[in-house]
């Protein structure tokens, strides 16, 4: 088993590239450092580093110990923090991943009035789409998701936000349909498209689409919208994405002109069921809950 000291190591030497300079920032010899990296190596029968190369430079073992090794350390600190904290007193942080919607608007709203009951928790916000935030979940990193439908959410307590989500096609704001009120399938059915990258939501789009989508020009796919707007930007395409991500973007030149006839889509703020949660987590779970029973 590796201790997670020498993970913490490990990711030192890896993030400066230098032996010398990681030794300084951990506070032990150069020496030690270097036989230290060596037992891990040997302990996993693998090489992490080119030493050879000037400054150090990672192999793909040592790449994908240094994703792994991150994730692991975090769970480790937010494991740390949750036990630090009695059930009696609710402090400590939430983590939250959301992705480009309009229903982060209402999401923000909550977590500002909750801190006005609550001034010892704080949040972690993660930007992310649904399947990245799901598997963030899975792992333990991310307590709770707000995730863009469909999705698939057997394992999990959830409840559907109250805002709907409308598509939009972005574009250059000085091409003749950035005027448009609506834009068609037809419309854009000759022109490069970028869509969004997870699976099931593409193929809503395709429903959206009907039988031009077998011939439509995908120019590229994006798991978020402001790299899809970039994209747009540079002249690829026009991008396919949530109207309520428009926030995020970068507005000067580029426009949102809604689909026709109008595509919607869901989303739901989501937890893992039988999960044990921090005192933070379950209050802010609760409170949400009691938010959802005064709109009923």
């Amino acid at each position: 088993m590796i201790e997670t000291r020498l993970l913490k190591y490990f990711l030192t030497v890896a993030r400066e590239k230098n032996l010398t300079r990681a030794a300084s920032l951990l506070y032990i010899t150069q020496p030690t450092l270097s036989r230290q990296m060596t037992l891990l190596e040997e302990e996993l029968g693998v090489q992490f580093f080119e030493r050879s190369s000037r400054p150090l430079k990672l192999t793909d073992e040592g790449i994908l110990l240094m994703r792994r090794a991150e994730e692991i350390l975090e769970l480790v600190e937010k494991t740390q923090n949750e036990l630090s904290v009695g059930e009696e007193m609710v402090e400590g942080g939430v983590s939250i991943g959301c992705g480009e919607l309009s229903s982060v608007k209402l999401l923000c709203e909550w977590i500002a009035h909750f801190r006005q009951q609550y001034p010892h928790v704080s949040f972690e916000v993660y930007t992310a789409n649904a399947d990245s935030i799901k598997k963030r979940m899975e792992n333990g990193l991310t307590d709770i998701g707000l995730l863009l439908e469909p999705i698939d959410i057997e394992r999990y307590e959830y409840m559907r936000m109250p805002v709907k989500e409308r598509w939009a096609a972005l574009m250059p704001l000085g091409v003749p349909l950035a005027k448009r009120q609506a834009v068609t399938a037809k419309e854009l059915s000759d022109i490069p498209v970028i869509l969004p990258s997870r699976q099931k939501v593409q193929s809503e789009v395709a429903n959206w689409f009907g039988e031009s989508f077998e011939s439509l020009n995908i120019a590229a796919v994006s798991n978020l919208s402001t790299n899809a707007a970039l994209l747009v930007q540079a002249g690829l395409g026009y991008a396919l994405t949530i109207e309520g991500s428009m926030p995020f973007m970068d507005q000067t030149d580029i426009s949102m002109v809604p689909l026709s006839p109008p595509l919607y889509s869901t989303s739901v703020i989501a937890w893992k069921r039988n999960q044990p949660f921090s005192a933070a987590v379950k209050r802010f779970i609760k409170y949400v809950k009691c938010l959802k029973s005064m709109e009923q």
